[in-house]
């Protein structure tokens, strides 16, 4: 007792003079401060800068000509002279012009201007006259052009970050050779090309100890040199360049100072050396997105000081060394994305500091259990997604670590769903989509899975009844699984919920119309094929943040209500598969940001309205099987943005359109980021997206599409009353994919310049009225690997070509007229032709016949004067032939003689026995 009382009043103590101190300090600055102002020079020249900037944001809002600029926002003073020593004004969101007037802050050593805006303007020149600046950081200030030489007279510098993503350069860094004192540099994405010695200037500067040089377009490492003196680098960041060799050995010379290297995305090939692995105080080193191929050096296990590896991206080979138990410093081990094969070695588990592991995507065989987690007491994320993995691990195990993020996708974690996952009580996100769990789901489960942010269980055959809960998860995705029950009630926290696959059931309308302590935040709500029932309710006005509506493939009936059309962030609308009757409302209009619109396989029985053609952002309209009737509308080529249309179907009738050639994005091919024109099908959310997913029937079979939907680009108007000729415009869809007019009156030619759209992979025009010849330039269609033409009045020849002759015959039965392969029907050339063989229109049988006998006549006489003209005239040649031909006939005489003597015997010897 009283050592403890001694103890806890000589903390006191130490405490109260600490305090005493603290405030004794506080008082003496607050009063040295008090007692110091601003040097009136150095005030003048602040205020004739802050007159030449832009100041959107006012933080220079306290640069008053009444006050004291030591006391002005992002003013620094000597406490004894009064004199500005340091400006911090990054992220200000200043722009405009740099005025010489701070040539006038004579003391000024610290100049912070990162992060602002000033417009790609050139960094000025004047600040290389500003000598006594130690520390100088222009970073993301969005300063453009030469670098300038005069940055070199700075010689008492220490600090100096120009490092930003506008177009900065340099022709040389000769000029850098004065900067004596610097220990810091920072020119990333600069381009630094023009100075092919940039390493040897880099490495003369003897107090370096920090250098980044990311994403300078530097195209080499000189691995031909043998040492560079780099003696007190700590930091070197070289990522995202362009090396394109393989790693060189003079790193090793920075073994005894060097503590990160980052060589990330620059083109490295090879293997990765052994040498590397001699940077004993090495506690950084990444190497993802290359090319670095073999092994993982065995010599692994030498960088014990190592905290962070990052292998990640590579094609890397073999098994993860066991010397990685000897990294017990480890924190960070990222290996995915590779060709990783074999075991993971049992020394992973004594990684006892570790927090984060990522195995992914590679081609690991056998188990993980409990031993290769046995002192992973700190681990807080685990991705092990897309491995052949089994986690084979005791039902009753109870883990030494605290997950917060899992990844386990496409893993062997089943049969039975894991019930170590109960005794994580910190997850945060669980990713355990396609992972083999089947049965039941285990009574805590629904009270478990509330508590985590983003949950991923899809793809799964995870039974059981939902019981009556209360959802919390911001995320939750339990597609095709065997859930069923009433849909369950949502908190206000919810913003994605995917329970489509399942068997939920009961009426839609009570789930649309639950209360909400809150204002409803869901973004995403997809319950398609399911057995949910009854008609859409005018609840659906209470949920105004949907962007994603999917409620297709159920039993709804009823109308489409008019407050749907209040939903106005709605990006998608799937209604497709129900029993859905009656107009489709105009309201839907003002659902201006719509790019999918799905509601085939209803019962409309309606004109398709021609407001539709407001719905400007249009990708997708799919009308399918809906009893949809009359013309359609000539203002539906408005929708410029259109890639699939499938009206396929229904009643329609009347022309096809001829102006379907505005349908622009048919028309030009994609840019480089195609993504852009899909981002109304897409929903990005943390660590995952959902995917509208559509069934098309492409190539004569329903298939499918959802991460491929970006690439097709469709038109199906089959099995529908439309007539007239298929526009010669509909040629002009050069980047169209699949084109399906079957089934419908349609008569005249096929366009004969249909050879145009190159990227055609499917053509379907059977059973018209189509007619004339198939036109020569579909044997231009390389891609193309469906094709139907049965049953119209087509005729002439099937024009050759390895794409049309590849097809199946029946694809071109039902036209009488038609003859040649694949077809068994020959092509009878005209009977003026047959007959007359010296006539320019003479058939390719014709030519092929006169050739095959003119080749002979050729040869017999080649053949004979090759033979008989050497007997001719070679005497020696004569008489062997002669004499040969001679032995011949004699020895065939004998032969023969001999051979029918032997029969008449025979026949006689027979004769006389019987």
């Amino acid at each position: 007792m009283g050592a403890s009382f001694a103890t806890h009043h000589t903390l006191f103590l130490v405490w109260f003079f600490l305090a005493t101190f603290s405030l004794s300090f506080f008082f003496f600055k607050a009063e040295s401060i008090s007692n110091v102002s601003c040097n009136e020079k150095d005030k003048q020249a602040l205020l004739t800068l802050k007159r030449g900037l832009t100041d959107h944001e006012h933080v220079l809002s306290s640069w008053s000509d009444h006050k004291d600029c030591c006391i002005w926002d992002g003013v620094s003073c000597d406490n004894k002279t009064g004199r500005v020593t340091e400006l911090h004004l990054n992220y200000s969101s200043l722009g405009g012009e740099i005025s010489g007037s701070l040539l006038q802050l004579e003391h000024l050593n610290y100049l912070d201007l990162s992060n602002n805006g000033f417009n790609c303007t050139p960094i000025p020149t004047f600040l290389g006259s500003m000598y006594n600046l130690t520390d100088l950081d222009l970073s993301d200030a969005n300063f453009c052009g030469l670098i300038p030489h005069q940055l070199g007279n700075l010689s008492r510098l220490r600090y100096l970050s120009l490092g930003s993503y506008s177009n900065l350069y340099v022709d040389n860094l000769r000029w850098m050779s004065g900067l004596s004192a610097l220990q810091y540099l920072h020119l990333g994405s600069a381009d630094l090309h023009r100075e092919v010695d940039w390493l040897q200037i880099m490495s003369k500067f003897p107090s370096l100890s920090k250098l980044y040089l990311q994403n300078c377009q530097l195209d080499s490492l000189n691995p031909s040199l043998g040492f560079v003196n780099f003696t007190s680098l700590q930091v070197l960041d070289l990522s995202e360049n362009h090396f394109n060799h393989e790693i060189p050995n003079w790193f090793s010379n920075l073994s005894t100072s060097l503590l990160s290297l980052s060589l990330y995305s620059s083109s490295l090939k090879g293997n990765i050396p052994p040498s590397i692995f001699n940077l004993e105080k090495l506690e950084y080193l990444g190497l993802s997105e290359n090319s670095l191929s073999g092994k993982i050096p065995d010599s692994l296990g030498q960088l014990t000081h190592l905290i962070y590896l990052d292998l990640r991206i590579n094609p890397l080979s073999g098994p993860i060394p066991s010397s990685v138990g000897n990294l017990s410093q480890m924190q960070a081990l990222l290996l995915g994305l590779n060709k990783l094969n074999g075991t993971v070695p049992k020394s992973l588990g004594l990684l006892s500091n570790l927090l984060a592991v990522s195995i992914s995507y590679n081609f690991f065989t056998g188990s993980l259990d409990e031993a290769h987690f046995s002192k992973l007491g700190k681990l807080k994320e685990l991705d092990i997604s897309y491995t052949p993995l089994f986690f084979n691990v005791n039902s009753n195990w109870v883990p030494p670590f605290q997950l917060e993020y899992v990844y386990m996708s496409s893993c062997k974690i089943g049969p039975n769903f894991p019930t170590w996952l109960h005794t994580q009580r910190s997850l945060w996100l669980l990713f355990l989509p396609l992972s083999g769990v089947s049965g039941k789901a285990p009574s805590w489960f629904w009270d478990w899975i509330s508590n985590i942010h983003t949950v991923d269980l899809s793809n799964n055959h995870i039974e059981g009844d939902v019981p009556d809960i209360l959802l919390n998860s911001t995320i939750l995705n339990l597609r095709s699984n065997h859930f069923k029950g009433r849909l369950p009630r949502l908190s206000a926290n919810v913003e994605v919920l995917n329970l489509a696959n399942n068997s939920f059931f009961g009426p839609i309308s009570t789930f649309l119309c639950q209360k909400m302590n809150k204002k409803n935040k869901v973004k995403v709500l997809d319950v398609s094929n399911n057995f949910l029932l009854g008609k859409l309710s005018n609840c659906l006005r209470y949920w105004q943040s949907l962007i994603h509506l999917n409620l297709g493939g159920n039993n709804l009936s009823g109308r489409i209500p008019y407050s749907l059309g209040s939903l106005v962030e709605l990006k998608s609308l799937s209604l497709q598969n129900n029993s859905i009757y009656g107009d489709i409302p105009s309201s839907l209009k003002r659902c201006s940001k719509l790019g999918l619109i799905d509601i085939g396989d209803n019962n409309f029985s309606r004109t398709i309205p021609l407001w539709i053609t407001k719905l400007t952002q249009l990708i997708v309209l799919r009308l399918r099987s809906s009893g949809f009737k009359g013309n359609i509308p000539q203002n539906i080529c408005q929708l410029s943005f259109l890639r699939i249309l499938d009206l396929a179907n229904n009643s329609l009738s009347g022309p096809i359109p001829s102006c379907f050639k505005n349908f622009s994005a048919m028309v030009m091919p994609d840019p480089e980021n195609q993504d852009v024109f899909f981002v109304s099908l897409e929903y990005e959310y943390d660590y995952g997206s959902y995917l509208e997913n559509l069934m098309l029937v492409p190539k004569g079979h329903e298939l499918q599409y959802e991460e491929n939907l970006k690439f097709v680009r469709s038109i199906d108007l089959s099995s529908n009353k439309l007539s007239g000729s298929i526009p010669v415009e509909i040629s002009v869809l050069s980047e169209l994919r699949f084109l399906n007019l079957s089934r419908n009156d349609l008569m005249g030619n096929i366009p004969e310049n249909i050879g145009i759209m190159k990227e055609l992979e499917s053509i379907d025009l059977s059973r018209n009225h189509l007619s004339g010849e198939i036109p020569p330039s579909m044997s231009n269609l390389s891609f193309l690997d469906y094709l139907d033409l049965s049953y119209n009045d087509f005729s002439g020849r099937i024009p050759s070509s390895t794409q049309l002759q590849s097809f199946d015959a029946v694809r071109y039965f039902g036209n009488p007229q038609l003859c040649g392969a694949p077809l068994p029907k020959r092509c009878i050339p005209p009977i003026g032709e047959s007959h007359n063989r010296t006539s320019i229109g003479k058939t390719k049988e014709d030519s092929e016949s006169s050739s095959f006998y003119m080749g002979m006549g050729v040869g017999f006489a080649v053949g004979f004067w090759g033979v008989c003209g050497g007997l001719f005239f070679n005497r020696t040649w004569r008489h062997a032939y002669f004499k040969f031909v001679n032995d011949k006939k004699d020895w065939f005489y004998v032969t023969t003689i001999l051979k029918v003597k032997w029969l008449l015997e025979k026949l006689r010897s027979g004769h006389l026995s019987k």
